[in-house]
């Protein structure tokens, strides 16, 4: 099997090494924007051979992983739908962006008969605030979900391609509905991102911000380590599932009035009580990986 990377940042360099040498892969072969990018990919052995524009993939590979931001990967899996059409066996386009409604509302706004059966779209449920071919890690994916939403109309088998090769880099392989996908990833993912950003740049705005980041302690630097992801990334996220994460956001803001109400209030018992609900919360899925118990 062929495999082809449009894009070759942390997850498209981190999926290339975690194939290479599996028994069913053939070549590994890329493609990216900068022509240092692909060098490097060369160089690291990330990539076998490259080619030079996007649908050349098409050609040459059985499955096509498209890893790059969620705005672009949206245009480029319509450009090689269109591409591919009268292909008698196109290969399998599948992504990894971390928004999936707007991937799957532009493949409906292209009116084709059926939905393409040969696209499959995922998102794996791992990354790092490095970013970039160099950051790749043949291990990122190890004892990480991978959430696949299937259209019903996919290809079994198409489907089934995905599944075993994201399960060769190490992850577990999940199936939900878009839907779900984007609400449960707003508020896991898009929201922390979205208030480490907001912290750090408001503290940045300080009239003391110079004795904040000089005496911040360890879990200052924990709860913001992911405000040193890509802007880009993050702006295009949230442009792209802009209605889950400003739900999100509302949900949270509810949240914090709550506690600052409890605060202004001396209120020590329901502060207790936040306080309490949040611990047991995180230590159950800590230990047990539950959800919280309900009321």
């Amino acid at each position: 099997m062929k495999v082809g990377f449009l894009g070759l940042g942390l997850i498209g360099a981190s999926f290339a090494r975690a194939l290479r040498d599996k028994p069913d892969i053939d070549a590994l072969i890329g493609f990216g924007h900068r022509e240092t990018t692909v060098r490097a990919a060369l160089d690291l052995g990330v990539i076998d051979e490259a080619v030079t524009a996007p649908q050349d993939l098409l050609s040459v590979c059985d499955v096509i992983v498209i890893g790059t931001p969620t705005l672009l990967a949206e245009r480029q899996l319509i450009e090689l739908i269109q591409a591919s059409e009268g292909m008698e066996k196109p290969p399998i386009l599948t992504d990894v962006a971390s928004v999936k409604g707007n991937l799957w509302r532009a493949v409906q706004n292209l009116s084709l008969p059926a939905w393409p059966s040969q696209v499959v779209l995922g998102h794996p449920i791992a990354g790092s605030e490095q970013s970039g071919v160099h950051a790749g890690r043949a291990d990122l994916f190890e004892c990480h979900r991978v959430i696949l939403t299937p259209h019903p109309e996919n290809d079994r088998d198409a489907v089934e391609v995905v599944k075993q090769l994201w399960e060769q880099a190490g992850a577990e392989v999940v199936l939900m509905p878009v839907e779900l996908h984007d609400k449960v990833l707003a508020a896991t993912s898009h929201l922390p991102h979205m208030l480490a950003y907001s912290l750090v740049d408001t503290l940045a705005h300080s009239r003391v911000s110079e004795d904040i980041f000089r005496y911040a302690a360890g879990g200052f630097k924990d709860f913001t380590r992911i405000a040193s992801s890509d802007p880009i990334m993050w702006r295009d996220i949230a442009i792209a599932n802009q209605a889950e994460v400003l739900s999100a956001i509302d949900e949270f803001s509810a949240g914090l009035d709550r506690l600052r109400d409890a605060i202004a209030k001396g209120d020590a018992n329901a502060m207790t009580d936040i306080f309490n609900s949040a611990k047991a919360a995180r230590d159950r899925f800590v230990l047990t990986g539950k959800p919280p118990e309900r009321d």
